[in-house]
């Protein structure tokens, strides 16, 4: 089976990847590659430098499966260029999913974000409830899943809602809470947190691209899922970092209180099954740091590299 891979040089794509051609996947792997290229040569997987927006100079006639990861990542970025973050986003979301019903292909999966439910009072916050994004990111996510769930009679739609993943990538991301305090503890045995009762859900790299592969593998599992197994306050992951290495806390006041939480019943009722928590995330990254395999460089943070790099 061929599977295109958008944004596959990509923090999640760079784990997923490699696993799929372990499954004996074929991969073809489109990304901008804005952040460099870590996919390892293999014999199934052809790596096309590509921005998303020119997806009509893809053939998808081999391609039977979609996994759409590609966008601009995270709150801070999308909202450097809205215009920007609409067209790789949204538009060309919309014109890939055409394009796919158009020409055959069986699976599309969705990778949105958990985060577009906005501020929720609510303990559990699951699927049925109503979507109030806050930002350009999580709008363009909210409009692409609209999009997507029409397509719903012409091919399966598997749409993702993920939490804030962590762990190790080779493409890495130092900008996300776990990875972030676990990094500050490391280099400067210090970890500031502003205000810290902010509740965030977290889900670790590794069960995130799993739930990929289950998805590839159970198509009927079908419609919208959240993906995210620990709500955690900043604080108690602050200290959770600080268990695992010696290094102090320093709590600032924060003008930003708000809080995000999901639940997951709905996919766990389906027979997905997480292998791993945010104290694995911090155990694996303390290890590649002290092992000399992970520094801490200006690509790994999303928001400096775009400033720096792409739109500077």
């Amino acid at each position: 089976m061929t599977i295109l891979v958008t944004g596959a040089c990509g923090y999640k794509g760079s784990v997923l990847v490699p696993k799929l051609l372990t499954q004996g996947y074929h991969v073809h792997a489109i990304d901008t590659q804005w952040f460099g290229n870590f996919l390892a040569p293999h014999p199934n997987l052809t790596v096309t430098k590509l921005d998303v927006r020119m997806l009509n100079d893809i053939d998808l006639s081999a391609v039977e499966s979609i996994i759409h990861l590609a966008s601009v990542a995270n709150d801070p970025c999308g909202d450097l260029d809205p215009k920007l973050t609409w067209e790789i986003s949204a538009l060309a979301t919309m014109q890939l999913a055409d394009r796919a019903a158009r020409e055959g292909v069986k699976h599309f999966i969705y990778a949105s974000s958990g985060s577009v439910y906005g501020v929720k009072g609510e303990e559990q916050v699951t699927e049925d409830l109503t979507l109030e994004p806050l930002s350009e990111y999580n709008k363009t996510k909210m409009v692409s899943e609209r999009v997507l769930l029409s397509y719903s009679d012409q091919m399966v739609v598997q749409i993702v809602r993920p939490a804030t993943v962590c762990g190790l990538s080779p493409r890495m991301r130092l900008d996300v809470s776990v990875n972030m305090l676990t990094m500050q503890a490391l280099i400067n045995k210090e970890i500031t947190v502003f205000g810290g009762q902010q509740t965030r859900p977290n889900i670790h790299i590794d069960d995130i691209t799993d739930l990929y592969l289950f998805l590839l593998e159970h198509p009927e599992v079908t419609g919208v899922y959240n993906a995210g197994f620990e709500n955690i306050s900043i604080l108690d992951i602050a200290e959770q970092v600080c268990n695992s290495i010696d290094a102090k806390i320093t709590v600032t006041p924060s003008n930003d209180p708000r809080s995000y939480r999901i639940n997951s019943d709905k996919l766990l009722k389906c027979g997905f099954r997480p292998k791993k928590s945010v104290q694995h995330a911090i155990n694996e990254i303390s290890q590649a740091y002290r092992e000399g395999q992970l520094v801490n460089e200006d690509r790994w943070h999303n928001l400096k590299w775009m400033q720096r790099e792409v739109l500077g």
